[in-house]
């Protein structure tokens, strides 16, 4: 498959392509109201910073990457904010309206369309969301990875197994490796998605009726239920991962 990949900045008319990759997330993963900073504000706020993959031969969107610039003022392999996701757009976010200066990139997110999965396509996106960074002038691109395979594992055992030949086992945690990511640390609370008991049974079609922990298929943990006050809560962790470039 022959990709082009962009900007969004610098293909302003692909535009309307990028609906062609909406609505690939299970529902519950778009309601961290935190989001709200970003999406629906990347191509007038970080157009340079968003790439949209392109099929040549169809002309119809495959994968794309987003990321965003920030601050940080830190030793990275000290360590990175617990509040991974969130942080990185609330802080690119407050840096924007405030005028300071990035100092780094963050990714945000990677998505190749389903039918086009396992064909390598999240490593090429990785490897353009790298060259891009680097393009911008920045030396440091920063990811809270979502390690897919976390579901019914201890995350701060499962960040860290690796397989016979060394690589991470986690698919995602290995396509940054074998691309030169160092992973840092694991973000506990990279996302917080809050709901009512009704909004819960509408993102996931479960009965959620009883208080305590719910097993939603897609998340990294549970769910925590309180049917006495209408509300159950996910926080999602994400493990950070540096590329030096």
């Amino acid at each position: 498959m022959h990709l082009d990949i962009a900007t969004a900045a610098e293909r302003p008319d692909r535009r309307p392509l990028w609906s062609g990759l909406a609505g690939l997330w299970p529902p519950f993963m778009t309601q961290d109201e935190t989001g709200d900073f970003f999406y629906g504000y990347e191509f007038d706020s970080y157009p340079e910073f968003q790439l949209l993959a392109v099929d040549t031969d169809t002309g119809e969107a495959v994968a794309k990457a987003c990321s965003v610039p920030l601050s940080f003022t830190g030793t990275i392999a000290d360590g990175l904010p617990e509040d991974g996701w969130d942080w990185a757009v609330r802080q690119s976010t407050h840096d924007r309206l405030r005028g300071t200066a990035p100092t780094i990139v963050s990714a945000l997110e990677i998505m190749v369309r389903p039918d086009l999965r396992g064909r390598g396509l999240s490593a090429r996106m990785l490897a353009a969301l790298r060259a891009n960074t680097a393009a911008r002038g920045f030396a440091d691109l920063i990811a809270p990875v979502r390690p897919t395979g976390a579901q019914f594992k201890t995350i701060d055992t499962y960040a860290y197994e690796r397989r016979l030949d060394g690589l991470p086992v986690d698919p995602w945690l290995r396509v940054h490796v074998r691309a030169g990511g160092q992973i840092v640390n694991v973000a506990h609370a990279s996302m917080v998605m809050v709901g009512t008991l009704t909004d819960w049974r509408r993102w996931t079609d479960l009965p959620f009726d009883t208080s305590g922990p719910v097993t939603v298929p897609h998340a990294l943990g549970p769910v925590h239920c309180d049917v006495a006050g209408d509300r159950a809560v996910y926080v999602e962790p994400n493990v950070w991962v540096h590329h030096r470039l």
